[in-house]
């Protein structure tokens, strides 16, 4: 605190200094303890360090946790393999049309080019951010042949709406679930329909392997898809050489690899038992914020249907620029300036040069998602967070907007 005396009055005047915290607060930190550290190490010591009883353990778990169909679940190097192999085995290829929001990861539309088909870009509702049914059938073409929506931010995108279009027109859905997990559509867990679902367990995720993905969905396209993600062998490594197995294999598919290790499984197994505990923390910590924002006319908090429940993977703040003498870029700055990291989720992909040059998209074609980005800042959210944490959050959000006010 300092404070001035002016001559003519000597009056006192107090300033308050701005409030800024000791340490850096990133936006996001991976919630590691002991558990996973010591399950890590005993698979290192095993004689089984990839694709094994760990990972096979964890699909089973997994699956059960979301309540997948036949208890099917494949472990992966990552949800863009998951996306990829989804694509893959629903028979994807060139001259087909994959629907994606453009308010997403690169991953999401990148997978449909790698397969050679088209990724059309569609923008999305204004409070969930997550692709808008309205918007998807005005896209369908002859050509189309996948919807993929995805959860933002762990909120579920509207399936009943996506699902009545993908009958209505012949069409797959695929659930790009990277956020979702543990999201509920209408109670029911994302990755428990027979639509094939993507998950991440990159370490911002909320359940991590350090990097790691998981598909979901009907038994035989998962079951396809596990072909596919080594190789499109007929047996994998624990199947040929593990005391049951078999050096025997065949070549039945032109595949990839993409499979999850013993290593990466070591560390789900702990983070999957702990998850509940996750979800519950960062549930309060985003109700907190929210009570603390919704009545700051420059803020919008981000919204919950009725019905829906969000993993709260991110917290999306966006800003009321009419409302502000500050941009989002110089908010952003002035909250690192006192130790507040945040990110940006994400700059639309009609709005990168790749698909705007490739694909002739201008910024304005979506406005919904360009207006998102425009305003958009995550601030941090994670488990770890203390309560001294999320109440520097706020405080300094708060002090920030008293200060660039209209």
């Amino acid at each position: 605190m300092t404070t001035s005396r002016f001559q003519d009055d000597s009056v006192a005047v107090t300033a308050r200094a701005p409030r800024k915290r000791d340490a850096f607060l990133p936006f996001s930190q991976p919630t590691i303890g002991q558990e996973e550290i010591d399950e890590v190490a005993d698979t290192l010591r095993s004689s089984w360090i990839t694709t094994g009883p760990k990972t096979k353990a964890f699909e089973k778990q997994f699956a059960e946790y979301v309540g997948a169909p036949g208890g099917e679940c494949l472990m992966l190097s990552s949800c863009t393999a998951g996306l990829h192999l989804a694509l893959a085995a629903l028979g994807v290829g060139p001259g087909d049309e994959v629907i994606v929001p453009s308010l997403t990861f690169a991953a999401t539309a990148n997978v449909a080019i790698h397969l050679g088909a088209k990724p059309v870009l569609v923008d999305v509702e204004p409070d969930t951010m997550c692709l808008d049914p309205a918007r998807v059938e005005a896209a369908i073409t002859p050509a189309t042949k996948v919807i993929m929506p995805v959860h933002y931010a762990g909120h579920p995108a509207d399936l009943d709406a996506l699902d009545a279009l993908a009958e209505e027109h012949g069409l797959h859905l695929v659930e790009d679930a990277a956020h979702a997990v543990p999201s509920r559509y209408r109670g029911t867990m994302i990755g428990s329909r027979q639509t094939l679902a993507a998950f991440s367990f990159y370490p911002t995720k909320n359940l991590t392997t350090g990097e790691g993905g998981a598909l979901t969905g009907d038994p035989e396209l998962v079951d396809k898809a596990r072909v596919l993600a080594l190789h499109g062998m007929s047996r994998d490594a624990w199947k040929r050489f593990g005391r049951e197995g078999s050096w025997d294999y065949d070549l039945v598919a032109a595949g990839f690899k993409c499979n999850m290790t013993d290593i990466q499984a070591s560390l789900g197994q702990h983070q999957l038992r702990k998850l509940d505990g996750f979800h519950a923390r960062r549930r309060e910590i985003a109700q907190r914020y929210t009570d603390a924002f919704a009545d700051v006319a420059a803020l919008e908090p981000p919204s919950e249907r009725p019905g829906m429940t969000s993993s709260w993977h991110i917290y999306v703040l966006r800003l009321r620029p009419e409302l502000l003498r500050i941009d989002r870029a110089a908010f952003i700055e002035a909250l690192k300036e006192r130790n507040i990291g945040t990110s940006v989720h994400y700059r639309p992909l009609h709005m990168m040069s790749y698909y705007s040059e490739r694909f002739g998209y201008a910024p304005e074609d979506l406005p919904v998602s360009r207006d998102a980005f425009e305003r958009m800042m995550s601030i941090p959210l994670s488990p770890r967070l203390s309560d001294a944490d999320v109440e520097d959050v706020i405080g300094i959000v708060q002090e920030l907007v008293d200060e660039h006010g209209a």
